[in-house]
């Protein structure tokens, strides 16, 4: 049966309603063995991301790419669903002149990474053309420098978009590569219909041919080039689908790729909260753990990222909070210090210090957990005793702050058995305070 795509990124209703993303792409610091592989490519990949919408259908002033959630605009979070994948080499934004000097104060405060910003064009086509020559300026330059090739695929998405997968990308890109061109869609939701001038029922669409278009769309970078090259005024004037473009100008017909439910667009202020809402649960699905470089914590990190795996949460792994590793400041809301002396609660109250420092704008809880790893001959009555006022001291100020502090009390065992037994207590334990944030066990130590 032939199946026909629908352009749905222009001014047609989305097909899909939000629907749950699972978590956001594979994280770089540390993945755990319990996650799927890492996908990779071996030919270069860049991203153009068309963000130059006004949000005349949200009926906001804002420009919903620039909508803030819980302290940080939508858009950084599309960029760092690309930034995460560890094959894709450069990303270029596209907006609006009057929003340069925004976007690029959104890059340096959230600490972006492979990101350029260039000014888009008046209409949907023209942006993104702007965006294939600057990426084709930047890969000229940097050939001259190293003998960098420019890239072989070019991805192209909604920056309204930012649930889009790894998974889903590597797919795109490997289709693209062999094809030319290829492109997410998803079944139509509604019948469509032609109407008459008047407004009358011209005729139908029989829906089961039909398909509705999405983003991400990728291409080889000849032919998204020529295309645009070879495009009329008129396609730049009205166009919205860059595969027929491909199509008509390169005799490059698209591999369509079924896309998952998560690609819907934020399109209409009903969406704004059904984004937040996502990105809430989302972000009780990751956490950041800290090891100060000892090798016991390090050691226990590595198992605990393994028994998190297993319940669908993320870890990274990293010794402390310097360098570029401070971007963890502004982007993660649950961080799990461990420790393995007494004296450890100074790393907590560094962390906390840290986050004021970083002046996050705290809307939605933020999520310590410390584990105290401590060994057998520290198990007298007096040591576990000094420790749980000075915690419920310091998660009291912390609370102030929207910051929920937690203890998890972990000791060394040589039975292998129990040892593994109480790791994954401890797993357990950390993943129900951060999904469910209980305002009873804010302050205690916790036993594992």
């Amino acid at each position: 049966m032939e199946v026909n795509h629908i352009n749905m990124q222009g001014d047609n209703c989305e097909p899909d309603r939000p629907a749950h993303p699972g978590i956001f792409p594979t994280r770089e610091a540390g993945k755990s063995d319990n996650q799927p592989p890492e996908r990779s490519v071996d030919f270069p990949v860049s991203v153009v991301l068309p963000a130059g919408g006004t949000g005349e259908r949200t009926g906001l002033q804002t420009p919903k790419q620039f909508c803030s959630f819980l302290g940080r605009p939508l858009i950084s979070y599309t960029i760092q669903a690309f930034e995460r994948v560890s094959w894709i080499q450069t990303i270029v934004v596209v907006v609006s002149k009057e929003n340069v000097d925004l976007m690029t104060d959104i890059i340096q405060r959230f600490q972006h990474r492979k990101v350029r910003v260039v000014p888009g064009g008046s209409t949907r086509h023209r942006s993104i053309h702007n965006g294939v020559l600057a990426l084709g300026e930047e890969e000229e330059e940097e050939e001259e420098r190293s003998g960098a090739n420019r890239p072989k695929v070019v991805i192209i998405h909604d920056a309204v978009r930012p649930f889009v997968e790894e998974d889903f990308l590597y797919k795109i890109a490997v289709a693209a590569k062999e094809q030319g061109a290829a492109g997410a869609i998803r079944p139509l939701v509604s019948t469509v219909i032609a109407t008459t001038s008047e407004g009358y029922l011209d005729h139908s669409l029989e829906r089961a041919k039909y398909r509705a278009s999405e983003m991400p769309q990728g291409f080889t970078y000849d032919v998204v080039r020529q295309a645009y090259q070879r495009c009329s005024e008129s396609d730049f004037e009205y166009g919205t689908e860059c595969l027929h473009l491909a199509l008509q100008y390169c005799g490059t017909n698209a591999k369509l790729i079924q896309g998952p439910p998560t690609l819907w667009k934020v399109t209409y202020k009903q969406d704004l909260a059904a984004a937040e809402s996502i990105i809430k649960e989302t972000l009780s699905r990751s956490a950041c753990i800290l090891t100060g470089g000892s090798a016991q914590a390090v050691a226990l990190a590595d198992v605990l990222q393994k028994a998190v795996g297993a319940l669908d949460m993320e870890l990274d792994i990293i010794p402390d909070l310097m360098g570029e590793n401070t971007r963890y400041l502004l982007k993660e809301w649950n961080f799990i210090q461990v420790s393995v002396d007494r004296s450890c609660l100074s790393e907590v109250e560094a962390l906390l210090t840290d986050l004021e420092a970083a002046n996050r704008a705290l809307l939605h809880p933020l999520v310590i957990i410390w584990v105290h790893l401590s060994a057998s001959d520290e198990l007298s009555i007096s040591g576990r005793a000094a420790e749980p006022a000075a915690i419920m001291d310091l998660a009291s100020a912390a609370k102030l702050r929207n910051v929920l502090l937690y203890g998890i009390q972990l000791h060394q065992s040589k039975d292998t058995e129990r040892w593994e037994r109480s790791v994954l207590k401890v797993a357990e334990i950390a993943s129900a305070l951060i999904r469910e944030k209980s305002p009873a066990l804010i302050g205690q130590l916790l036993q594992a």
